[in-house]
């Protein structure tokens, strides 16, 4: 459980967050209301939540900042580390204080490993059916079991 107290433990004061399959299943037009309890307590908490994702769809990201009333950065092309270091730039906070939570190894988990982020890694919300997605689901199994990496879910 990624709480509000685990954050605070390890000193995270900006938890950035991937959009599709973190926050919400692909498609979904709007945040849960599990998932603005959870934004709602992190921030009473003095833990600043942002959304960085991939996609590049129009107003999607958008609607669910303003739902949330988060910032955001959509189409950061992650594992490229310009997006999490504009975001680090913007807000003034060195990797060691911020988290990266996502569902994907190879861009969510390598993008912060890129930049020093705290990162963390979950089981993704609703499994995607694309061959694509299916192979790479596979390869990260792989890695999670070889590597003895552990995950979490909010």
């Amino acid at each position: 459980d990624i709480s509000a107290e685990f954050l605070k433990e390890h000193d995270i004061k900006l938890l950035m967050l991937d959009m599709d399959n973190t926050i919400a299943p692909y498609g979904v037009s709007s945040p849960s209301e599990e998932m603005q309890n959870y934004i709602a307590d992190i921030k009473a908490n003095g833990i600043e939540p942002f959304i960085v994702s991939n996609s590049k769809r129009p107003g999607r990201t958008e609607r669910f900042a303003e739902a949330l009333g988060v910032g955001f950065i959509k189409a950061a092309r992650k594992p490229k580390p310009h997006a999490l270091n504009k975001v680090m730039l913007i807000k003034g906070l060195d990797p060691s204080n911020c988290a990266l939570v996502g569902d994907q190894i190879f861009t969510d988990t390598l993008g912060g490993n890129i930049v020093g982020l705290n990162t963390i890694l979950l089981t993704p919300i609703k499994p995607e059916t694309s061959l694509r997605f299916r192979m790479k689901r596979r390869v990260e199994k792989f890695l999670i079991k070889a590597l003895k990496i552990t995950n979490t879910e909010v």
